[in-house]
């Protein structure tokens, strides 16, 4: 009587059979389909493609979308062209070298590497950024920017002429476009702003979105942003420079062999992709 109590016990010390990412949970004509896929499609997914089911009707909607991808890819791959597989390639090295980038990236920043940026974009070291406050008339033709010159030069006061007749959005502010820096802004109206005195109107200024005549307000120089303000941006300022530094040091390590002499035209011949 002792041994079989004994038996039962050990049985329900043992643990339970261990799961992990290759525990196969569908076979589909021989070709398996595991947990880890699982796992993985479910981690794929936004929540509203999870809204309103359990893990019950979850797994089963993704086991049978699985199980019909399965069989319609080894129909699939009966078939497969070199453009398949040139295709198939490009996105396996595309996943595996977002992967290794992302692991890169997802460490937080340290203390030390939030300051080194803080101190490279804003240190004592770095020129202050000179902001604008402008305010613009924007019209179609040049003749119509050269009137309204005319008129501001007779003593016609810019922001009603601004209200009246200029074709962008400005015209509800008077014309005033707030504060910007030069870089914020297409180059020949930054280029113009940068060369007005203050006060002053400039002759009429053509930039992609019309003619512009353009008074400067006022300037200042940009102030630094405190440290925490700008925490945020960066943490992601240094996870890029940290994806940045290890693209370049991974390329410089790899061996590289060029193949010479293979014409550019050849991206046209899409025809050897084909069988």
């Amino acid at each position: 009587m002792i041994r079989p109590i004994l038996a039962a016990l050990a049985l329900s010390a043992a643990p339970a059979f261990a799961q992990d990412a290759t525990t196969v949970v569908a076979t589909v004509n021989g070709e398996a389909i595991t947990l880890g896929q699982m796992v993985a499609m479910k981690d794929s997914l936004d929540e509203q493609a999870k809204a309103g089911l359990d893990d019950a009707g979850l797994w089963n909607l993704m086991l049978d979308q699985m199980v019909r991808q399965a069989a319609v890819a080894q129909e699939g791959a009966k078939a497969v062209t070199p453009r398949d597989t040139a295709v198939m390639e490009l996105e396996r090295r595309g996943y595996l070298s977002t992967a290794a980038l992302q692991r890169v990236a997802e460490t937080e920043p340290t203390e030390d590497e939030l300051k080194a940026a803080y101190d490279k974009a804003f240190g004592a070291s770095v020129t202050p950024k000179t902001e604008y406050n402008a305010a613009h008339i924007l019209v179609a033709t040049e003749d119509e920017a050269k009137a309204i010159v005319t008129q501001l030069e007779g003593g016609a006061d810019f922001g009603t002429i601004a209200e009246e007749k200029s074709s962008d959005n400005s015209s509800a502010n008077k014309g005033d476009l707030g504060w910007f820096t030069p870089d914020q802004m297409v180059e020949p109206f930054a280029n113009a702003v940068v060369a007005l005195e203050k006060g002053k109107v400039s002759a009429p200024v053509q930039s992609q979105f019309g003619w512009h005549v353009i008074k400067l307000i006022d300037e200042r120089t940009q102030a630094a942003p405190a440290f925490d303000e700008v925490r945020d941006e960066l943490a992601t300022q240094v996870r890029r420079d940290r994806v940045a530094a290890e693209i370049e040091r991974i390329a410089a390590a790899a061996k590289v062999e060029k193949t010479e002499g293979l014409d550019p035209a050849l991206l046209g011949s899409t025809d050897i992709t084909k069988n």
